[in-house]
């Protein structure tokens, strides 16, 4: 019988279960740098962009944010870990330089993938600059001004450089005050150039005594009438979040369809109502339900209606268990007596009076708090005019 020394296999196999379990728990120390990195400089992916991965020596993936970029590559360096860099720093250098755009339709939606079958993730109206990142086909991943990052189709914007933003920027405007309008070819109203909705911004090229002649961000002009607008630097004075106004506003959208993702007049959901009953009204909020509730000083958890006031949020959701967290998934604002206002279904009126006609045992039931936004400074919380003009 032949002998067989097993002596060197069983060391080989020794020596490539240590490397093995070695390169493994490299792998590990490498991956939690990145999940600390990620989560001081991007908890929220709706906002920031950091998707970075370890592949043998190499840091590959994208981030739109270079402070995080240098933080990671400084804790790699100061743990001796050699690397190749491979990360890409959006914007992407394919775009030449033309790293801003201007919406320049009515609304533009905006998708969470590049396709329109994708998820809709929000909207922006009008006039809105937005940060370009990247592009795949005709779609491109931009920033909106309440930082959301998501997909929109090219024909949803003006894409513009330095220069071309500056001027849009530095040009007189007027901003369309009416619900849901057009701008058309000529005075005579006969022809339409393109739909308006309340909050979009043109570019001021003239006026007579009944009508503005305007320019949309694509260059296309045509007139509105003065009746529907208003000179932008006069509409921003104007702004108040009094009583009042904040409840106007919200009653003018009554009976607006729900819409998942919809921050316009043409549909809007929970917390996109709520977004733009304040933006109409001069202020930018956050998004997101989840994002809003983060914002104010608390006023109530415990329904004590009385220390509610008109521009208040509620919101609404899952209350935490030992197993399980809070979930936040609806809001709505306060109008006093007793009534919210919110968008479920479609923009309705509801209240916590059991003898009210609008009387709502469901939102009732998962209500969790109320924020106090008005007048609460917040780095989150900005003047339209500074997101606009």
């Amino acid at each position: 019988m032949k002998e067989t020394n097993i002596a060197p296999c069983f060391l080989l196999i020794v020596l490539t279960a240590f490397a093995f379990g070695c390169h493994q728990e490299e792998k590990k120390g490498i991956s939690d740098l990145v999940s600390t990195v990620k989560e001081q400089y991007a908890p929220d992916k709706r906002v920031a962009l950091f998707d970075i991965q370890w592949s043998g020596d190499t840091l590959a993936g994208e981030t739109n944010l270079p402070a995080a970029l240098k933080a990671l590559k400084a804790k790699m360096d100061s743990a001796g870990i050699e690397f190749f860099n491979a990360v890409t720093l959006l914007p992407e250098a394919g775009l030449d330089g033309r790293t801003h755009a201007v919406v320049t339709i009515s609304v533009a939606n905006i998708r969470s993938a590049p396709k329109h079958s994708a998820e809709l993730a929000t909207q922006a109206t009008m006039g809105t600059p937005v940060n370009v990142l990247k592009k795949e086909g005709s779609w491109y991943l931009i920033q909106t001004p309440d930082h959301y990052i998501s997909w929109v189709d090219a024909a949803g914007i003006e894409l513009m450089d330095d220069a071309e933003l500056a001027k849009w920027e530095n040009a007189q405007k007027v901003i369309f005050t009416g619900l849901l309008g057009y701008v058309y070819e000529d005075e005579s109203e006969a022809s339409m150039v393109s739909d308006l909705t309340a909050g979009n911004l043109l570019e001021k090229l003239g006026e007579s005594n009944s009508h503005y002649e305007v320019a949309l961000p694509d260059g296309r002009s045509g007139y509105i009438n003065k009746s529907t607008a208003a000179p932008f630097i006069d509409w921003v004075a104007s702004r108040s979040l009094t009583d009042d106004n904040l409840i106007s506003t919200a009653k003018n959208m009554m009976g607006v369809p729900y819409l998942w993702g919809g921050t316009s007049i043409k549909g809007v959901d929970c917390s996109g109502f709520t977004k733009t009953i304040y933006f109409l009204n001069g202020q930018v909020i956050p998004r997101d339900a989840s994002q809003q509730v983060n914002e104010g000083e608390l006023v109530d958890t415990d329904k004590d209606w009385d220390k509610l006031r008109v521009g208040d949020l509620l919101f609404f959701g899952r209350k935490a268990t030992e197993d399980r967290p809070e979930r936040i998934v609806h809001v709505g604002m306060w109008i006093g007596n007793n009534s919210f206002i919110h968008s479920r279904g479609r923009v309705r009126i509801s209240s916590f009076d059991p003898n009210s006609p609008n009387f709502d045992e469901y939102e009732l039931g998962r209500y969790l708090r109320t924020k106090r936004i008005r007048q609460v400074p917040s780095e989150n919380i900005v003047s339209v005019d500074k997101v606009l003009n």
